[in-house]
């Protein structure tokens, strides 16, 4: 295990003149603080204030549950609370699936890149990782099976974040996701989702979940492979640390064990709070983000065309909060930060971070969310110019 270069880059943050597309984290400006004040207020000022402030049960805030079963019905996932489980933050939930699957030596299938933070949670389970192409040229599954039984393990699960990817921002077509779900039968192994993004969606038409055209293949949730994985963080608050996982019961239970040996439960309090800011704010808070971030995105797009030098190219998101930059071949992102920061002060993420093989190193990752006109406009030209040379 190694310190995140995200976090480590997360302490630029602290630092007035540097601009800053590095963290991937919302804005707090766009909280809804003034209903989180308020349910707090009504939690621990009602009838339920000795409850919000007692043990939990390891499932989480039953009504919470139900909530989320809800939505995940709206999505074409017909389940109920039982399938849902509560974490602190969708991380905890990478964790408790690491542990549940790895052995040391096992195999796990991620994207070339994908996220750092899955990479970290897997990485303490000591697995080994193979190359998952949902866009076409997975190798055969014999050769997926030989390569890890070599290795000394198993095949266990294949992770993606199929909409508006972490680092990539890039989302699958149904297609591509079908692909997955065939591959992980003929592997009979799980596919984990990480669907932390999904609401932000800005352009383009919406694509059913993974988990919701497995149900439809394999008959309903509880015979499903796909583990769901979802969060608050993104649209309510990161700071209250609320996920959750929506699965079969069988592996709910197992996860129940875990948390039960770790932290017994995430924060009562926190829980019961999320219950009442979702049921009130959800829809509307889903509105304004997309409204914001739309315009940072754009505006980022735009000055990239209009400053980057040839031989730069970009991804062009559909939602989420990143976008993706390949340099010329030979540059290295990771002294480029260096420079940037030094005499540009300009901060973003080199992508050899997020390739589970240490390569991608002419590739970096920008953050929008955090990037007013001010930041795009005087960063951008920047970072162009030390590119230009």
């Amino acid at each position: 295990m190694k310190a995140s270069e995200i976090r480590e880059l997360l302490k630029l943050l602290d630092q007035p003149d540097i601009i800053s597309f590095a963290g991937g984290i919302p804005d707090p400006s766009l909280f809804p603080s003034d209903a989180i004040r308020d349910a707090y207020g009504d939690v621990l000022g009602g009838a339920e204030a000795g409850a919000a402030l007692q043990y939990q049960v390891s499932e989480g805030y039953l009504p919470l549950r139900r909530w989320l079963a809800g939505q995940m019905g709206k999505l074409g996932i017909a389940c109920d609370e039982a399938n849902i489980f509560i974490t602190s933050g969708s991380q905890q939930a990478l964790d408790y699936l690491g542990k549940l699957f790895l052995s040391p030596g096992d195999t796990a299938l991620v994207t070339w890149p994908t996220y750092l933070g899955a990479l970290q949670a897997f990485n303490a389970y000591e697995p080994r990782y193979d190359r998952l192409r949902p866009e076409g040229g997975n190798m055969t599954p014999a050769a997926y099976h030989t390569a890890a039984a070599a290795n000394g393990g198993r095949v266990k699960f294949a992770y993606l974040v199929p909409d508006f990817a972490n680092p990539t921002g890039a989302t699958l077509d149904r297609k591509q996701r079908e692909a997955v779900l065939d591959l992980a039968g003929e592997l009979d192994i799980a596919v984990i989702k990480d669907a932390a993004y999904r609401a932000l969606r800005y352009d383009g038409e919406g694509v059913p979940p993974i988990l919701a055209l497995d149900c439809a293949r394999s008959g309903g949730i509880d015979k499903a492979r796909t583990l769901y994985c979802g969060s608050f963080s993104k649209i309510l608050s990161p700071g209250m640390r609320v996920g959750w996982v929506c699965a079969p019961r069988h592996v709910v239970e197992k996860l129940v064990l875990m948390k039960q040996a770790s932290d017994l439960h995430s924060p009562s309090v926190n829980q019961m709070v999320m219950h009442c800011v979702a049921e009130s704010v959800f829809d509307s808070q889903v509105e304004k983000l997309i409204g914001a971030y739309r315009e940072r995105r754009d505006g980022l797009l735009n000055a990239l065309e209009v400053n980057m030098p040839e031989g730069v190219s970009w991804s062009r998101p559909e939602g989420g909060m990143f976008v993706w930059v390949t340099l010329p071949e030979g540059t290295d992102a990771a002294e480029l930060l260096a420079r940037s920061v030094k005499e540009a002060r300009v901060a973003f993420v080199p992508g050899n971070a997020f390739y589970a093989d240490g390569t991608g190193r002419n590739t970096l990752r920008l953050s929008f969310t955090l990037a007013d006109r001010r930041a795009v406009s005087e960063g951008i030209p920047r970072l162009a110019a030390l590119l230009k040379g």
